[in-house]
């Protein structure tokens, strides 16, 4: 009963109020009111859009990885190739010491046939380097051979080499014969040798003619002949030059030896 005398005591202070013009101020303050508790989402529902949402965003990636920059191989200077050594050689002049392969007389051997002769030691050039081994073989041939005319000559034999075989190689080579272990062996009386007789026989005679001058005189004569004939041949007989196998045989360089290889 209170309560319902109090509502209405209520209402009748509002018409009170409304008529007194404030009715428009309350009702202008009932409208902020309401529109100042007017929920946020309220303005979203009056939009005529519809609601988007946010585009998704890709999930943050790394920049690809670059490769490390290509690093050039760092260029070596070239290096000029090592200079090959200087070819061994042996000086002009050099005199080399051989032992003859075959025995060799001045009555049996002839003018440019061949000769061979091996080294006895390693031939070394002026620094003391190998240039030729030893038994290495020189090739030749003989360039003067005669036996000596009278038994106080000396003869000829001269052999001239102009290759050189060692390794299996064959090089070119100039040298001649220096001096050689030789020795002198007479041949004896032989049918030539009787001839020369016979020719001194002729020539006593003709001295004892010369000597005498009458037919005694010519036959001493004669006789002294004959046996000036036989000294004759005995004096002019050959001798011949022999060097015996194994022999020394020394040449010398007659032009600058070098390695230079030749067809054998």
């Amino acid at each position: 009963m209170n309560r319902r005398a109090n509502a209405l005591g209520a209402i009748g202070l509002a018409m009170a109020l409304w008529s007194c013009g404030g009715g428009d101020q309350a009702a202008q303050d009932e409208t902020a009111r309401d529109l100042s508790l007017a929920p946020a989402e309220s303005v979203a529902a009056l939009s005529d859009r519809p609601a988007t949402t946010p585009a998704a965003q890709p999930p943050a990636t790394q920049p690809p990885r670059q490769p490390p920059p290509r690093q050039e191989p760092v260029r070596q200077p070239v290096q000029p190739p090592p200079a090959r050594p200087a070819a061994l050689s042996l000086e002009e002049g050099t005199t080399v010491e051989l032992w003859a392969t075959d025995t060799l007389t001045s009555r049996h051997n002839k003018v440019g046939e061949a000769v061979m002769a091996t080294t006895a030691s390693a031939i070394r050039d002026a620094r003391g380097r190998e240039v030729i081994p030893a038994g290495a073989v020189f090739l030749g041939t003989i360039s003067d051979i005669a036996p000596a005319e009278t038994p106080g000559g000396q003869g000829r034999m001269v052999f001239t080499y102009s290759r050189v075989q060692f390794g299996g190689r064959t090089y070119a080579v100039q040298a001649r014969s220096d001096s050689l272990g030789a020795y002198m062996k007479g041949r004896g009386v032989t049918a030539g040798d009787a001839a020369k007789v016979g020719a001194g026989a002729v020539i006593g005679g003709i001295a004892g003619r010369l000597i005498g001058g009458d037919k005694k005189g010519t036959a001493i004569g004669a006789a002294a002949g004959a046996a000036a004939g036989v000294g004759i041949a005995a004096a002019t007989r050959d001798v011949d030059i022999i060097l015996p196998a194994g022999g020394l045989v020394r040449i010398v360089l007659t032009s600058p030896f070098t390695m230079e290889e030749i067809a054998s």
